[in-house]
């Protein structure tokens, strides 16, 4: 099973004309120059123009300019203007005067304004909206962060290394608030929950946020299996606050210390799993004409074969859960009534399957990570099997991840957001394996060769009955 590593911008879902902001602490300095950096880098092969813009609406550390290509001091709006026209390539860091080794942020109009030409030239713009103290969590105070209502994306970043640590001032930054906001009382340990109140909290790792933008949780400093684990128990309970939440070691434990010679070289690090939310979708409206009669009515252990597909679904957490119905309709709809799933309707289940994917995805939620697509006449699907997928997903966000026995594909099929274009576009008697040769695909090799086989007449019935027993 071969890997691939994930960069930031594609754990991030950037999409040109992104606009970003940072909150936080933990590793956001270290976070924001290394998307600027890899997104400089993609701008390197493209006809476009090759700028990144970083700013903050707060402040930065004077040393802080040595991470970009080009610093560039606006004292007003002609230096804005002046830099429209003149644009250097590479990252530009813009920022206002320097008093005590601080870089001022710019005003809110100096910002709007950089946001109007970066808009207008398609670039990149990434904003630092608070600050920490070099702590590696924290808890926003009254006035913070500074978020512009343009961005459209805020990723809100917290070290792992404080889970265990004291409630104090040694470990984070406005400790008193988060108190507060967490339920402990300072002194104590800070736990996992403690740091999940916070995040969820409307002012905590929520506020300030514009109510279109996209909510990341950064969850950096994983060095460890220990972190890395907490970090998806983490992940978990945030899921549902956040479109997704990465776990991460892009930056020593103790965030980003102002070095004495006054430069800092940003460590690559490693990005551990991009968690998001991901649905399932049943395909249970053809007509089973090989079969002579709905095979998704079969029954297998006092149960017809749809519920037990729809029961591992939802037992591996995929949510929502779609079962597309056509061919005896109100009899699989019957048959999962009390069910938590939501139900598609196609009524050109006699053209094909491309219909069918194409009812499941149209009822997906906009944010969503990926899809997984389960044949309702294989009811031996193992709910281990589609956390596997999802886990490997979470890993290399590969756009189509599959199983294979012995060298043989089989089912189900995890699908990322991005081949969802893709899909919709097929037609006719067309599924999924259509796209194997359009995206790179990740096989996950599974060993039980009982997975392989599909109840296509009764004769397949019968051997599956064999190889399953109808008790228990």
């Amino acid at each position: 099973m071969w890997l691939v590593s994930v960069q930031l911008f594609d754990a991030l879902r950037y999409s040109q004309g992104m606009h970003l902001a940072f909150v936080g602490a933990g590793g956001k300095t270290t976070a924001l120059f290394k998307l600027a950096r890899e997104l400089s880098t993609i701008l390197q092969s493209k006809p476009s123009k090759k700028t990144v813009l970083v700013t903050t609406s707060t402040h930065f550390g004077a040393w802080q300019v040595g991470l970009a290509d080009h610093f560039v001091r606006i004292k007003s709006m002609t230096d804005i203007t002046r830099l429209e026209h003149d644009l250097p390539e590479g990252v530009v860091l813009l920022a206002g005067e320097e008093n005590n080794n601080r870089l001022s942020g710019l005003k809110a109009k100096e910002l709007e304004r950089v946001h109007s030409f970066a808009k207008a030239l398609q670039l990149p713009l990434i904003i630092e909206a608070d600050g920490a103290h070099t702590r590696p969590i924290k808890a926003p105070d009254r006035f913070e962060p500074v978020i512009p209502d343009f961005i459209n994306h805020v990723v809100v970043v917290a070290g792992l290394s404080a889970l265990g640590k004291p409630l104090t001032d040694k470990w984070v930054h406005r400790y008193k608030i988060f108190a507060e906001l967490s339920g402990l009382s300072v002194g104590e340990v800070v736990n996992r929950q403690a740091l999940v109140n916070v995040l969820r909290h409307e002012r905590g790792g929520l506020k300030n946020i514009p109510p279109t933008a996209r909510k990341t949780v950064l969850l950096n400093q994983a060095d460890t299996a220990e972190l890395q684990s907490q970090g998806q128990a983490i992940a978990t309970q945030l899921i549902h606050d956040y479109q997704s939440v990465i776990i991460a070691s892009l930056a020593s434990s103790n965030e980003i210390i102002e070095p004495e010679n006054g430069s800092e070289s940003v460590r690559t690090g490693q990005i551990h799993a991009v968690i998001e939310q991901v649905a399932g979708v049943v395909l249970a409206a053809g007509g089973s004409s090989r079969f002579g009669k709905p095979k998704q009515l079969l029954l297998w252990k006092g149960q017809p074969l749809i519920r037990h597909v729809v029961l591992a679904a939802l037992q591996s957490g995929l949510s929502p859960v779609i079962v597309v119905i056509g061919a005896a309709a109100d009899e699989v709809r019957a048959a999962i009534s009390d069910l938590t799933v939501r139900i598609a309707n196609n009524q050109e289940w006699v053209q094909g399957i491309s219909g069918s994917i194409k009812s499941g995805i149209t009822c997906l939620p906009k944010e969503l990570g990926a899809v997984v697509f389960l044949q309702a006449d294989q009811p031996q699907v193992s709910p281990l099997m589609i956390t596997k997928l999802i886990e490997i997903h979470q890993q290399t966000l590969a756009p189509i991840v599959v199983p294979q026995i012995d060298g043989q594909r089989a089912n189900p099929v995890l699908f990322d957001v991005n081949t969802f274009p893709a899909l919709q576009a097929l037609e006719g008697d067309v599924g999924g394996r259509a796209l194997f040769s359009k995206f790179p695909v990740q096989w996950v090799d599974w060993h039980d060769q009982k997975l392989l086989m599909d109840i296509d007449s009764p004769e397949d019935y019968q051997k599956f009955l064999e190889m399953y027993p109808n008790e228990g």
